[in-house]
């Protein structure tokens, strides 16, 4: 009998994944400090506040993979990222090495390297430029995936999710869109993979216009299928007023990268 963690699962990426991943393992355990209604077949249902130590240890009690989705997932005080996204992290990583489990799909962001210009085609050995305080916290957690694998053996796909909605909300996404099925097929492929080993991926679809490169992450054999393209005639995307100068549009990561002090 095989169990699968979900953290974040009342999220907007977590309720997708929760439907989606109904029946890719016997048991799909869904975590949350928020309330996730009642079990679904197939479900466990435990709240959590990842912060403490004790709860996570508990919370991964019987679980042989994990799917960390939780925390922050946007700008914010630098007190909840602290709390949510380097302690959360950090004890499921050490609860994950307590309790013998062996593989962990770890939510980056593309805002870990948002202050790249668009001109920029990366990969996984670039370098590191948060473009937000929520930026740094998934780079420390990458960083944080990549000790845990290289010290206890503790396998890690960090995927830098680029934008996942039901389509591109701006021009911008038109080159960062992940749909909701590439990201599933991610999901299930970086859990199905014989050996993962430490990975960064990029979680993006087939787009026109594209910025990240997934060479390096070739072994897993994941191959994204939908396209942005579908989108780029909607009036919404051709009516938006663009300035080639200015930061929003000069740097990947747009309007986190134009934007000032979360707390100024």
């Amino acid at each position: 009998m095989s169990k699968i963690l979900l953290t974040g699962a009342a999220g907007g990426l977590g309720k997708v994944l929760r439907a989606k991943l109904n029946n890719f393992r016997d048991t799909i355990r869904l975590s949350d400090i928020a309330d996730l209604g009642q079990a679904q077949a197939n479900e466990e249902i435990v709240q959590c506040d990842l912060s403490d130590f004790d709860s996570v240890l508990a919370l991964l009690e019987g679980v042989d993979e994990i799917i960390h989705l939780g925390g922050v997932s946007v700008e914010d005080t630098f007190a909840n990222i602290l709390s949510a996204n380097l302690i959360g992290t950090y004890n499921i990583y050490e609860a994950a090495r307590q309790k013998g489990i062996k593989r962990i799909l770890f939510a980056s962001s593309n805002h870990t390297i948002g202050f790249h210009d668009r001109e920029t085609n990366l990969d996984a050995s670039c370098e590191l430029r948060p473009d937000c305080m929520y930026g740094v916290s998934k780079g420390y957690g990458e960083l944080l995936a990549r000790y845990y694998f290289d010290k206890y053996q503790i396998e890690s796909a960090c995927v830098r999710i680029g934008s996942s909605f039901e389509k591109p909300l701006d021009r911008r996404q038109l080159a960062t869109w992940l749909s909701f099925n590439d990201l599933t097929s991610l999901v299930k492929r970086i859990f199905e993979v014989d050996r993962l080993g430490f990975a960064i991926v990029y979680g993006v679809s087939a787009n026109p216009e594209t910025w990240w490169n997934n060479h390096q992450a070739a072994h897993i054999g994941w191959h994204p299928v939908d396209s942005s393209a579908q989108f780029e005639q909607e009036e919404y995307l051709r009516n938006e007023v663009i300035d080639p100068f200015s930061p929003e549009v000069q740097f990947q990561g747009g309007k986190y990268a134009a934007a000032g002090h979360f707390e100024d």
